[in-house]
């Protein structure tokens, strides 16, 4: 991610990745993708026979029967999130904060997208009452708002909406006409996955919801690209994949072959690739609540990370001791903890955030170590955070946190 240039501050079109895993690739799934690197035939639109198998095999073992043909793979969420907005035909309303990608595949598509305020705990899924005075004031203005975007595991803010919350914002959603698209990239990666209930929203309403996964969530690296999408099983369902395969199409967004047998194998996963997911998950919580103890000894805000491999923390709090150090919005809270820290951190702005609010993504993903062994190490590693690197990985963002307080000493 570059840094933010401090002319020409007009929207933003485009955000950053979304945070990795930090770790080498699962060593079977390099044998398959090496496998299959001989073949040269090219991948069918939305994937072959084999990796849609695959995949409605995922969704089935998580409640959400699946048939193949009700499924669609991609090089990627970006494109296929573009070919499935494409394939809609109206306006998008999405929760703020939500996905930096989100807002810039509406804007390329010029299609009029609205944030709804998320609550505070729960971010990644709308207010239900903030989701029917907007799409009330969308059609008073004479607006057509026909998709929703939530994510039940949310990226920036790590969070998981509590299944009421999904029912009450998603039952508002379907009682207006809007069809939802749940990104579900961080299902996978819960903290505490015995005591979190994570609810698909197309587990309530199977014939109005598209569910959408980028694998390198939690099954593959992040250079792999692969997205996969399940499509209701209706007449509208088949229409509405059949519309996403011919944007595809035409993109020529069609899935590698070497990639396409590696997801397959993690999406049926055997014993490693759901061993490896589970400590990554394990790994990621632990450096997360660490993370997160220090951010809140800095007087900063931020929630208790749920999923995922990262934290959302509110800088608010120390607004007076970050406008004597120049930084007044989040761009400039952006670059100085970019440059302080050594590692990308977004800034809120990219996330659908006002810019005044000094809000950042802080991945975790930086504090595993420099090195592949490193960072092996410390997935392996029974207390991680005594780890020589991981201890100072912490101990630095610690003393950076510290500074913003306007600390001499590490606390």
């Amino acid at each position: 991610m570059r840094r933010t240039a401090p002319e020409g501050r007009g929207p933003l079109r485009f955000g950053p990745p979304a945070p990795d895993a930090g770790l080498p690739a699962l060593p079977e799934l390099v044998d398959e993708c090496a496998g299959a690197a001989g073949h040269t035939s090219p991948q069918p639109p939305g994937g072959d026979a084999v990796l849609r198998e695959a995949a409605s095999g995922y969704w089935s073992r998580r409640g959400l029967r699946t048939g193949p043909d009700n499924v669609a793979a991609a090089p990627g969420a970006q494109p296929l999130l573009f070919a499935l907005l494409a394939a809609y035909d109206g306006d998008v309303l999405m929760p703020r904060p939500c996905p930096a990608s989100w807002t810039a595949q509406a804007q390329l598509l010029a299609r009029p997208a609205y944030h709804v305020p998320a609550p505070a705990d729960a971010g990644g899924v709308p207010d239900p009452f903030a989701l029917l005075e907007t799409v009330r004031r969308v059609r008073a203005e004479g607006g057509r708002p026909r998709v929703l975007l939530l994510s039940v595991a949310d990226d920036p803010t790590a969070a998981v909406a509590p299944p009421e919350l999904v029912r009450e914002a998603c039952e508002a959603a379907v009682g207006e006409g809007l069809h939802i698209v749940s990104d579900e990239t961080w299902r996978d990666t819960l903290h505490r996955p015995h005591e979190t209930v994570l609810l698909s929203p197309a587990e309530m309403w199977p014939d109005e919801v598209v569910v959408l996964s980028d694998l390198a969530g939690a099954l593959l690296p992040a250079a792999w690209p692969m997205a996969v999408a399940r499509y209701p099983a209706t007449d509208a369902g088949t229409a509405l994949r059949a519309r996403t395969l011919d944007i595809l199409t035409a993109l020529g967004a069609i899935v590698a072959g070497p990639v396409a047998a590696a997801a397959a194998h993690a999406l049926d996963e055997p014993d490693a690739v759901t061993a490896r997911t589970r400590a990554t998950a394990a790994l990621h919580a632990r450096l997360a609540a660490a993370a997160h103890h220090v951010v809140l000894v800095s007087g900063a805000l931020a929630g208790l990370p749920q999923a995922g491999r990262h934290l959302y923390a509110d800088l608010g709090p120390l607004r007076g001791q970050l406008a004597r150090l120049g930084v007044t919005d989040s761009m400039e809270l952006e670059n100085h903890l970019s440059r302080r820290l050594e590692v990308p951190v977004p800034g809120g702005h990219r996330f659908g955030d006002e810019l005044g609010a000094l809000r950042v993504r802080l991945s975790t993903g930086p504090l595993l170590g420099a090195t592949p062994e490193q960072r092996l190490k410390s997935l392996t590693a029974t207390e991680p955070l005594e780890l020589p690197h991981v201890a100072r990985a912490l101990g630095h963002f610690g003393a950076v946190f510290d500074e913003l307080r306007g600390c001499d000493e590490r606390r």
